[in-house]
């Protein structure tokens, strides 16, 4: 009995919750798109981790930055709304969007066929590639390929885990990208896959942890910004993608990239 009491709980939460997201009756009624309850509401509100340097992260003052962060705000404005940025761990960030908590994600999310199932994505707004790591001396894995039989570390449902999985590997899941690392140093995991960008700036802090780079993709990984599909994000995908080309044609994205990644990542 308690059982199903706590099911009907659960599901009337998210039916309110799916309500939040998608605007009242009225706006149904009156034809108001996500785009237009968005701007009504005078906000714009916006999931990402908050604990994947350089993309989104507290710096010592305790202040959220990063890449993701400021071109979050730069979207809102250019929306002519304010930037809510809410932080969540990465395996509930789509899961919030879909019931509304979020109106997107704009957390270097990679643009994958699956994901192209389910989600629109804005145009590209970065590209990185992947890179495998080990701890320094392994002489055991000098590619992906070497995975199989083998264990990592990754957040779960991140495209890295997959990857992993992909290659035989035995993903240990686990919350950020500092686990990981910790993983691999201890020798609990053989290795880890993640951003070029992010690992980079890790060593920049850590420069004397025994790891390295022990493969990197050949092709550039897209990031962009997901959306709920359908019509009801027809206009908001227009408008943010209008919001990235006038940050690249005026050198925002550029200058942000250098800023947080050393380098201009915003072009393949």
């Amino acid at each position: 009995m308690r059982k199903r009491l706590l099911a009907a709980v659960l599901a009337a939460s998210t039916v309110l919750l799916s309500a939040c997201g998608s605007g009242s009756a009225k706006d149904a009624k009156s034809g108001a798109d996500h785009l237009a309850r968005i701007r009504d509401a005078g906000k714009i509100t916006i999931g990402l981790e908050g604990d994947w340097q350089p993309f989104s992260y507290h710096n010592d003052k305790d202040q959220l930055v990063g890449y993701d962060v400021e071109v979050s705000k730069n979207i809102a404005q250019k929306l002519g709304v304010k930037a809510d940025i809410v932080e969540g761990p990465w395996d509930g960030l789509f899961a919030g969007m879909d019931s509304g908590r979020y109106d997107i994600v704009v957390n270097g999310v990679d643009v994958t066929p699956d994901r192209e199932k389910k989600y629109d994505f804005s145009d590209p707004y970065a590209y990185d590639h992947t890179v495998l790591i080990v701890k320094k001396g392994n002489t055991d894995i000098k590619t992906f390929d070497d995975l199989n039989g083998r264990t990592t570390a990754n957040s779960i449902g991140s495209t890295y885990q997959e990857l992993g999985e992909k290659y035989g590997a035995t993903v240990k899941g686990v919350d950020t990208l500092v686990e990981t690392l910790q993983m691999v140093k201890n020798g609990q995991v053989d290795a880890t896959i993640n951003a070029s960008t992010s690992f980079g700036d890790y060593m920049k802090s850590n420069p004397d942890d025994p790891l390295i780079v022990a493969d990197t993709s050949k092709d550039a990984t897209s990031y962009a910004i997901p959306m709920v599909k359908g019509s009801d994000n027809t206009t908001l995908r227009t408008e943010i993608n209008k919001a990235i080309k006038e940050m690249r044609d005026d050198g925002t994205l550029k200058d942000l990239s250098v800023k947080y990644f050393g380098s201009d990542l915003t072009n393949k």
